[in-house]
């Protein structure tokens, strides 16, 4: 019988761990050589230009227009796009029979709307936590709440 490989995204907006498990008690292994990074600056980095400004009708005033695209939430998604795409790559080559995404929730909600139909149908279960920063025995404990390791 042919173990189930299963591939586990531990990820949040700027890190993700692609880890590979093949059977109850085999443990979990990297799936890739290494995690995705991006560097995440806080807004006032990425955008260094002050705001617009913009005059009433009336001439008399004038106020600052506030950015309306949030940019570090932006990077955020962007990341989660190429993990999705990562996801995609690794399904088309057949990597994995199904997949587990571990994420806090709003990554987990960007890495939803990201993943096209046929790799979002391999997803078997999703844990809504921040374990980018635990170790492979740790995570291996939270696994257990969705699936058996």
């Amino acid at each position: 019988m042919k173990a189930i490989r299963t591939w586990i995204v531990v990820a949040d907006g700027a890190r993700a761990r692609f880890l590979l498990h093949e059977g109850i008690g085999k443990g979990l292994h990297p799936a890739l050589p290494e995690e995705m990074r991006q560097d995440l600056p806080p807004n006032r980095e990425i955008v260094t230009d002050k705001p617009g400004r913009w005059a009433d009708a009336g001439g008399t005033g004038r106020s600052a227009l506030a950015p309306t695209i949030d940019w570090h939430e932006f990077e955020k998604e962007r990341f989660a796009h190429q993990v999705a795409k990562v996801l995609e790559a690794g399904r088309n080559q057949n990597l994995f029979d199904r997949l587990v995404l571990i994420a806090p929730p709003k990554t987990l909600g960007y890495l939803r709307d990201e993943l096209n139909k046929p790799t979002r149908q391999m997803v078997y279960g999703e844990l809504s936590k921040d374990l980018t920063h635990h170790s492979l025995a740790e995570l291996e404990s939270h696994i257990g709440e969705v699936m058996a390791v």
